[in-house]
């Protein structure tokens, strides 16, 4: 198995400046050990206009069978079906790009203390990978390569490799003899192949565990996520575990969601705390749900006169459905959708046709998936309810042709200085015809025993309305962008300070000429 990565120079710069950067001496052939085999590095040229840098890894198969590879899921096909005679030694595939994250590790990093500054300059390099295998690509070997590499801005050659010169009726084998030529960051190159060299292959030569999602986002760092093909190099550098693919491209959108926010990541995925993951876990919760449930109808029976007054939660939850209901909405977006609470309320009503949830949380998406049930459900249930990802600051098509959104509890988790950027993307851009807002009152506060003076209910509030504000906020908006709006109380008044949520019912105002037409 064999890589080249060249360069060239001047007298001023010269080539052999790639040897600091590889950390490999020029003149000096060394050797290095790796769990399947030995890898040896050696420079066929180094002048200062023109430098090689040569890998060459010789894979001991037996070492591979000792591993115990080459069976079960994601194993190398090759293997699957000889372990001692196969491709693995010659081809270029995750072996090899193990092989460059062993050997190449700093330059890899981007590290080069003898020369500060150089490992940020862009380089003339060219890649020569004699044999790479491509699996299963879709428009043959050659394509595949190229739709992988173009992108990134690599001039891409690859020649297939035919099955046997002697015999060219046989047609070409899965293997492409490539040759990159770019001006990038010897780092980025070295990412870029240790990412998608067993992308072009399709299989890996070890067990591939949750921890490969962190590898993949760390190499595909200012590049993966832009990529044309982001969802095929996932997949299959994944070896297809949908899981963990979900996985990664959750983390991506994530990622570019918390850049366009200029905030951390951690920051935007707060929204519940780590839940459950085993199936187990989920039985065993839901067992209990039902056992509770029942003790439930059989305390209130008994005790019906006693009977506790419903929490909060439960009467915002049926003022929002009661508002709802009022407009009529078959189609709905639940816009910061948590767990889902209130997606499952809407999904028992036969009038709602369809519920969008969009959250920022990628957590909290997975947490009401569970919840939900998402994967037990029958076809025509799953159809009506779909999950999103999503950040409310900003316009987004996916959220337009709605009857009615919700804002459930929202608001005052924004910064005042973004809530008109809410504000455009769901009244300006998305426009459903009616728009439900939850919102804390801040004067009843003085009513909860253990909530200390002048504190809001969480501690991720950023801010806690008085009724005459969040009246005046509602009418604002409501002129600014064609909607009416009535504000009514939730949960029990009280003739001093008011009920403890207040809610606000938006309405679009439609020309008579557009409702006539409709009708």
């Amino acid at each position: 198995m064999f890589i080249s990565i060249s360069t060239t120079g001047t007298a001023e710069r010269p080539a052999t400046d790639l040897g600091f950067l590889l950390h490999k001496h020029p003149a000096k052939v060394q050797r290095f050990s790796t769990a399947h085999g030995v890898a040896h590095v050696f420079y066929p040229e180094a002048t200062d206009t023109a430098c090689t840098a040569a890998l060459l890894l010789e894979v001991d198969p037996l070492a591979l069978v000792r591993q115990g590879r080459g069976k079960g899921r994601g194993g190398s096909p090759d293997l699957a079906l000889a372990q001692y005679v196969n491709d693995r030694p010659y081809a270029a595939s995750s072996l090899l790009a193990v092989a460059l994250r062993t050997v190449y590790r700093s330059a890899m990093k981007g590290v080069c203390e003898q020369r500060p500054g150089l490992a940020e300059q862009p380089l003339p390099l060219r890649i020569e990978l004699p044999a790479v295998p491509v699996g299963g690509a879709e428009g043959g070997a050659t394509a595949m390569v190229g739709r992988l590499f173009e992108p990134l801005g690599w001039s891409v050659d690859a020649v297939a490799v035919p099955l046997d010169t002697a015999f060219p009726a046989w047609g070409d084998s899965r293997y492409a003899k490539v040759s990159l030529t770019g001006t990038l960051r010897l780092a980025d190159a070295l990412q870029q192949l240790y990412v998608l060299l067993p992308v072009l292959d399709g299989a890996k030569h070890y067990w591939v565990a949750p921890d490969e999602v962190d590898k993949l986002l760390a190499a595909g760092q200012g590049w993966l996520a832009d990529h044309p093909e982001l969802d095929l190099i996932t997949r299959r550098y994944l070896s297809r575990r949908w899981s963990l693919t979900r996985l990664a491209m959750e983390r991506l959108a994530l990622a570019r969601l918390a850049e366009s926010d200029d905030r951390e990541a951690e920051e935007l995925d707060n929204a519940v705390d780590d839940v459950p993951e085993t199936e187990t876990e989920t039985e065993t919760a839901s067992a209990v749900e039902t056992v509770q449930a029942v003790e439930s109808v059989q305390a209130e029976t008994a005790t019906a006169a006693a009977e506790k007054p419903q929490p909060l939660a439960v009467q915002r939850r049926e003022a929002i459905l009661a508002a709802l209901a009022e407009t009529g909405a078959a189609r709905v977006l639940d816009l910061g959708c948590g767990q889902g609470e209130l997606v499952g309320a809407l999904l028992k009503d036969a009038r709602v046709t369809e519920v969008l949830g969009l959250d920022v949380s990628s957590r909290a998406l997975s947490a009401a998936a569970r919840k939900l049930r998402l994967d037990r459900m029958s076809e025509r249930q799953a159809s009506r309810v779909r999950l999103v990802q999503g950040a409310l600051t900003y316009t987004d098509a996916r959220l337009k042709g709605y009857d009615a959104a919700v804002l459930s509890e929202v608001i005052e988790h924004l910064d005042l200085p973004r809530l008109p950027a809410l504000e455009f993307a769901v009244f300006g851009s998305a426009r459903p015809t009616a728009v439900v807002v939850t919102t804390p009152n801040v004067e009843y506060n003085v009513r909860w025993e253990t909530l200390p003076a002048g504190h809001v209910r969480h501690s991720d509030h950023r801010f806690e309305w008085t009724r005459a504000e969040f009246t005046g906020w509602a009418e604002q908006v409501a002129g600014k962008y064609g909607y009416t709006v009535t504000v009514r109380p939730v949960g029990p008044h009280d003739a001093e300070v008011g009920a403890p949520t207040q809610l606000a019912l938006f309405r679009l105002d439609i020309p008579a000429s557009e409702g006539s037409a409709t009708r």
